[in-house]
């Protein structure tokens, strides 16, 4: 059963940490690596969801693949939800500034 593009140890999918490791090309703009970080999370807690059915069903051998797979989703989320703020927290403070 293959959960996506992206293998890694012990045959969990989608830790993201090739494409999030990568710094923008000078092409690339900021709007595209947030887009790609989104994905990419996306990716991960689909993974994560599927393994974890897979636990819960008892078809999955392995538990640690499981918890990695939720771990790696969860702090991925938090990277993105953290990155979002201090996004917004930036555009508050530059609409604040008096010309």
């Amino acid at each position: 059963m293959a959960l996506g593009p992206i293998q890694s140890i012990q045959g969990v999918t989608g830790t993201g940490y090739v494409s999030a490791a990568q710094p923008a090309t000078a092409s690339g703009d900021f709007g595209s690596a947030l887009t790609g970080a989104v994905d990419n999370l996306q990716s991960l807690q689909s993974t994560s969801k599927e393994l974890a059915v897979s636990a819960v069903t008892g078809n999955l051998d392995d538990i640690h693949k499981a918890t990695l797979a939720s771990t790696r989703a969860q702090v991925t989320f938090e990277l993105v939800a953290t990155v979002r703020n201090k996004g917004i927290d930036a555009f508050n403070e530059i609409m604040r500034m008096q010309a």
